[in-house]
């Protein structure tokens, strides 16, 4: 038990180096220093997760047993780097371009968007990667097996799957550490990839020591090995053509399809240069990989006694020589293999469980639809962490219901048999515009259900979920449905067999679909992008919404994205746009913006079905049907324009309609401005004038009636007094009249001045204030007493139109490498739709008033805010309402 002990002592100090290499990772790319985690090398070893515990273990025991056919699961991949690399840009573009999360959403988006789609997809790919977790489970749960018989112990069945089930719970708790501290799907997962990188090398360098040790420690060379070979059943081996054909093929089409491999080919892919690194050095690495394979298999069969399992023979033959440092080392390269496949494709497959699954449904289940206030983020995320534990465990039952005797080859060809069902829907659609979505759902079908009959269901053994009487003769006695043996035809090899009926049919049944079918529009718009992705760079979506809606999509947006993020999308575009406020105008490039954007955290369908449930549908441009019908190319041309300028008149006239309610908004609050100034002088004047005579003729007052009437008189013209000073300072302001008088001082201190300002003397309401107040130590260079008048205004604001039945006032403060962002935010209401355009012109009152004024608190703060380089602005969607001030960043210097 010792050196068990030391052994798992062994693989716990290892999982924290991982922990530790992924956790620097992250923080390196999230402090801006990890320049060098975009390394195209660092990308080439994350694509050795295509060589799981099948290459570093099974594949010894495919050549102990078939020969030089393991080669077959090399040549495969080689192949399809080296030659169809142009395929691998395509689909790199592609996902780039579509903000794609993952293989379904791929598929998915290229049919129209289509969710049904994408939840087969998902189900199909989850049922076809589960074989393949299991064969990781098995394979560390084995090795750990051949440990204890070594030291004299065997572990009971038992044993092996309270193992088994320790490492997958090991794993899921990493990925879900480190693969879901994000919800942006298009955000690089660098910690992760980084630990990959490192497993890629730990795996390679433990087959080449133990490679060594086999060919100079065991045997007496090189010379020495080809006699064994010569001598060996290895040497006799014959090929089989079509089974090599189909190897090569099956590989190759795994290495395009497998989730995982998706996962960190196309979405995380830094650059699409980094492709042409990989095409020679993945290639490199697999030739390195498989370079003692047969070496280490002919001399397990010569040196261990008959009867060892051949897939282990890379940790048995070290230890049947007495080497057990090189052991535990081959056991941590084993351990990196499996490790690495389970954590990145829990990761892929968890992603398209929440984004197509889980997600549609929580949507559907929500009475206000995608515009209801609030954030789904920790929806998103949980159901992320909630399937990478199904995932998981869905391997774990496999491993448990196949009772873990099958071969690690054969298991491995099950699952890339799975998921070689995608190539024909995956190809057609990046290369053939007629393909529709009618002929994906029934090539996919069609090959999954005759995998499943053909391979997966037998797999588990005679009697478990297949009956012997259906092997021998067929479903119902129907000898020609035999599931080694369709329409007859025997003697073929059941892998052969189930791959070529089933990819076959698959093909078939998609072309005839099609073809038989129309592509709705949308489909021809996805199919024209998809075909041509390198003349069309957006999505081919051109939706048409109504500035109504814009709040509502920054309700939405936010939920999703997170406040920060989504009002810094928002802001940016409405300012690209040159529309003033943070709400831009929701034209079709925007809400094409939009799309892709939310896209990288739900998926592109379920953006696309958020977006249509606010704005209420899509029409298609006549840029995007230039795409699918080239030959009506100069008509379309002609039409655009037209289009174009009729959008662009349309637009125009919405714009002056907006210009034309907002002055004549204006002008009815100028004219209530001049009657309230009037008022507003006339009221303290006339008690001034009243009082003062009062004063002046009356030789019979009391002191205490003398006091009285002094003081309404110094009230008054207090009053008239600030009145005035609102005008003058507006005035000057408005002239640029004013000097600054620049001052240093800490953001923190500014705020409670203004607080004890705006809220001293005031016991008719009683507002309560929610602040950071670390995030406000904050050093600023700027003009401190108008930055507080600006402050004292707003909070002034919030305390008289705060019409919550407990009004409170929250300030958030941030700052970025910028700007720095004062967030007021309160409780209450808000304002109006119709009133957020004129809140900050001079003369403008909104709403119920309980209090007088005149009108010109926010006219002289937006005025104050641009003679400090800055801005305020109304932020809409924040349930109150919300005010935000903006500094430019070298005014707010080190936090202190």
């Amino acid at each position: 038990m010792g050196a068990l002990n030391v052994l798992v002592g062994v693989c716990l100090i290892y999982v924290a180096f991982l922990f530790f290499v992924a956790f620097a990772a992250e923080r390196a790319a999230i402090r801006g220093r990890g320049g060098w985690l975009r390394n195209p090398l660092i990308y080439t070893l994350s694509l050795s997760i295509y060589c799981t515990a099948w290459t570093f273990y099974g594949a010894v025991g495919y050549a102990a047993r078939s020969g030089l056919e393991y080669l077959t699961i090399y040549i495969g991949p080689t192949l399809v780097v080296v030659g169809w690399w142009w395929v691998l840009r395509k689909l790199v573009r592609i996902g780039r371009t579509q903000r794609i999360t993952s293989i379904a959403d791929l598929i998915s988006s290229r049919y129209g968007k289509s969710n049904t789609l994408a939840v087969g997809v998902t189900i199909l790919a989850v049922v076809g990667t589960t074989p393949y977790i299991a064969l990781q489970l098995q394979s560390v749960t084995v090795s750990f097996d051949v440990f204890s018989e070594s030291y004299g112990e065997t572990l009971t069945r038992s044993g092996q799957d309270s193992n088994a089930l320790w490492v997958a719970c090991g794993l899921a708790l990493f990925t879900i550490v480190f693969g879901t501290r994000n919800l942006d799907a298009n955000e690089r997962h660098h910690g992760v990839v980084m630990a990959i990188a490192v497993e890629a090398i730990v795996k390679l360098f433990a087959l080449l020591a133990v490679g060594v040790f086999v060919v100079w420690g065991v045997a007496d060379g090189l010379g020495d090995i080809y006699a064994r070979i010569d001598a060996s059943e290895i040497g006799q081996w014959q090929m089989r053509g079509d089974r090599w054909a189909t190897l090569i093929f099956l590989s190759g089409a795994a290495f395009l399809c497998l989730p995982r491999m998706f996962q960190v080919m196309v979405i995380e892919n830094e650059e699409e240069d980094h492709l042409r690194t990989a095409s020679w050095a993945f290639p490199l690495y697999l030739m390195v990989m498989s370079l003692f394979v047969v070496p280490i298999a002919v001399v397990g069969l010569g040196t261990l006694p008959a009867g060892s399992d051949p897939d282990f023979f890379v940790l048995t033959v070290p230890l049947a020589q007495g080497n057990e440092t090189l052991a535990m080392l081959s056991f941590l390269g084993g351990f990196s293999s499996a490790t690495s496949m389970v954590i990145v494709a829990a990761l892929a497959l968890s992603t398209m469980v929440s984004n197509h699954i889980v997600m549609p449904i929580w949507l559907s289940t929500q009475s206000g639809g995608a515009s209801v206030s609030g954030d789904v983020r920790h929806v998103v995320l949980l159901a992320r962490r909630i399937s990478i534990g199904g995932v998981v465990f869905l391997g774990y039952l496999y491993f448990r219901l196949s009772g873990g005797g099958t071969s690690l080859a054969s298991i491995g060809l099950i699952s890339f048999a799975g998921v070689a069902q995608f190539l024909p829907v995956l190809l057609g659609g990046i290369f053939w515009r007629g393909a529709t979505r009618t002929g994906a759902l029934v090539g996919l079908t069609v090959g999954f259900v005759i995998w499943a009959y053909t391979l997966l269901l037998p797999s588990f053994g005679t009697g478990t979920l297949i009956g012997e009487d259906v092997l021998i003769e067929g479903p119902f006695g129907w000898g020609w449905l035999r599931p080694e043996a369709f329409f007859g035809i025997t003697g073929m090899d059941p892998l052969v067999h189930a791959i070529f009926w089933s990819i076959l049919l698959n093909t078939v049944s998609f072309f005839i679909a099609s073809l038989v079918g129309f592509p709705s529009p949308l489909e021809r718009l996805q199919g024209a992008q998809f075909v041509n992705v390198y003349e069309h760079s957006t999505t081919p979506q051109s939706w048409s919404g109504n500035l109504a809606q814009s709040e509502d999509l920054m309700v939405m947006a936010q939920r999703i994205m997170g406040a920060r993020v989504a009002q810094g999308l928002f802001e940016r575009e409405a300012k690209r746009q040159g529309v003033s406020g943070l709400l831009p105008e929701p034209s079709p490039d925007f809400l094409q913006v939009l799309e892709r954007e939310l896209a990288g955290s739900v998926g592109a369908a379920t953006a696309h079905a958020m977006i249509g449930q606010i704005v209420g549908g899509a029409s298609v441009s006549v840029e995007d049907l230039m795409a699918v019908a080239d030959e009506t190319a100069q008509m379309m041309e002609y039409s655009s324009r037209l289009e174009a300028k009729s959008e662009e008149q349309a637009r125009t006239a919405r714009q002056l309609r907006q210009a034309n309610e907002k002055l004549t908004q204006i002008s009815e609050q100028k004219d209530s401005f001049l009657s309230q100034v009037s008022h507003e002088l006339r009221t303290p004047m006339t008690s001034i004038r009243a009082f003062s005579e009062i004063l002046r003729d009356s030789d019979r007052l009391s002191e205490a009636e003398k006091v009285k009437y002094s003081s309404i008189i110094h009230d008054e013209a207090i009053r008239l007094t600030r009145l005035l000073d609102d005008l003058l300072d507006l005035s000057v302001l408005e002239n640029g009249q004013v000097s600054l008088n620049e001052q240093t001082g800490v953001l923190a201190e500014v705020l409670d001045h203004a607080l004890a300002s705006a809220l001293t003397g005031n016991t008719q309401v009683s507002l309560q204030i929610k602040r950071d107040k670390a995030r406000e130590r904050v050093t600023l260079n700027t003009d401190l007493d108008r930055l507080s008048q600006v402050f004292i205004n707003l909070i002034g604001n919030a305390q008289k139109y705060c019409d919550a039945e407990l009004p409170a006032l929250r300030i958030d403060v941030r700052r970025d490498s910028e700007k720095l962002v004062v967030d007021f935010i309160d409780n209450g209401s808000g304002i109006s739709k119709a009133d957020q355009a004129v809140i900050f012109e001079k003369f403008s009152r909104t709403g119920e008033l309980r209090v007088s004024g005149a009108g010109l608190g926010l006219a002289i703060c937006r005025e104050i805010m641009t003679r400090l380089d800055g801005t305020v602005d109304y932020l809409p969607g924040q349930g109150g309402a919300a005010f935000r001030v903006v500094l430019p960043i070298q005014m707010a210097m080190a936090a202190q």
